[in-house]
């Protein structure tokens, strides 16, 4: 089969043909209908080869992450029971795979925290392989969330924007008042999903910042009541300013650079909360006095749980969630990469392995 690999550290991903994939016992195999990018692949190749080894991670490994598709194989002894009241797995179902690895037994997995497994630093697209290929091996049916009315090839960026953005939200709900207000700092992929969730879950106004301006369009588009571009030295006296002096309830991150993080801290009400979700790599200097919220929290994170997947797949099943992707063929996932490392999309990518070789980049849009 075919496949986008990371074959060496620090040197650019190929696609490559490889072994077809085949499960052992306790394993399923998904024939992937779509996988969607994101930006954490960047950094994964890039990455040198003694921090992949600190995380466990080894090269060669398939990239990709948010993947869905239909199982195409069981092997012997294996339990297609998925915990979510769904009739067992069969060949042929629509599934979305859980993108977070756990382990499902340790202090964390058995308490529902199964995003924080210290057994799960390598997962499918990162350091084991992923669903940038035709077809990709599940450990057990725990990782499975099936998919009722979705399309198997648009449903992969929920696994991982959409289910990070929502643990995101989550968390902050008991800050954000019914009269109070909710940023989101950073409305592309991950940023798209937090307006959609939070109009949803709260009566909050919801003020979207970001640098581009087709972005800020589709935040409007997706519920955002006020829309600030850029976002910079001036980005927390505009949101006060909005808030009548008060501040946010919640701010959450989804650039995570030095600007934003600093903007993002000092725009918080005492008594909020300020989320750090983006990976840019921002650090803040000031004391804590001043410069974090008083009686506020402050939190960060890296993915989802398994909950919060069955969660956002359920949102979007009912139709809360509008889930907008562009179509890539596998052959064309390098000019994918090159779309969303320029900023040029306005929803995910998301490569189809069954594409076709004749097709151009962005040859299908859609959303759920």
């Amino acid at each position: 089969m075919r496949a986008f690999r990371i074959e060496e550290w620090q040197r650019p991903p190929r696609l490559v043909e490889v072994p077809d994939p085949e499960p052992g016992p306790g394993q399923i195999l998904v024939e992937v209908a779509g996988c969607g990018l994101c930006h954490s692949d960047f950094t994964m190749m890039g990455m040198p080869a003694e921090v992949g080894g600190a995380l466990g991670w080894h090269a060669p490994f398939t990239l990709g992450h948010e993947t869905a598709g239909r199982i195409a194989a069981i092997g012997t002894g294996t339990g297609t029971g998925t915990g979510t009241g769904a009739p067992p797995l069969a060949l042929g179902d629509p599934v979305a795979l859980v993108s977070p690895a756990s382990c499902g037994t340790c202090w964390y997995c058995v308490r529902g925290q199964d995003g924080s497994c210290p057994n799960g630093l390598a997962g499918r697209g990162y350091g084991r392989d992923g669903g940038l290929a035709e077809y990709v091996l599940v450990d057990g049916a725990r990782d499975l969330v099936p998919l009722r009315t979705l399309d198997p090839r648009t449903a992969g960026p929920l696994t991982d924007a959409g289910a990070t953005a929502y643990h995101a939200v989550r968390r902050v709900l008991p800050r954000v008042l019914p009269d109070g207000v909710a940023v989101v700092i950073g409305a592309g992929g991950l940023g798209a999903f937090a307006v959609q969730f939070l109009r949803a879950l709260t009566a909050a106004r919801v003020i979207a910042v970001d640098p581009v301006p087709a972005r800020l369009e589709f935040a409007r588009e997706l519920g955002a009541d006020e829309a600030l571009e850029g976002a910079g030295d001036t980005t927390a006296a505009e949101i006060r300013e909005l808030t009548g002096g008060r501040g946010a309830d919640a701010v959450l991150d989804f650039a995570g650079a030095d600007a934003t993080i600093r903007a993002g801290l000092a725009a918080v009400r005492p008594g909020g909360a300020y989320g750090l979700v983006g990976a840019s790599g921002g650090t803040f200097d000031r004391p804590w006095f001043g410069g974090l919220p008083r009686d506020g929290e402050v939190f960060t994170f890296q993915g989802s749980t398994i909950a919060d997947v069955q969660e956002v797949v359920a949102l979007a099943e009912r139709g809360v969630v509008r889930n907008e992707v562009e179509l890539f063929p596998l052959d064309r996932v390098q000019d994918a990469y090159a779309r969303l490392d320029k900023g040029e999309l306005r929803g995910r990518a998301v490569v189809v392995p069954g594409g076709g070789p004749d097709q151009g980049a962005g040859w299908q849009r859609g959303h759920q």
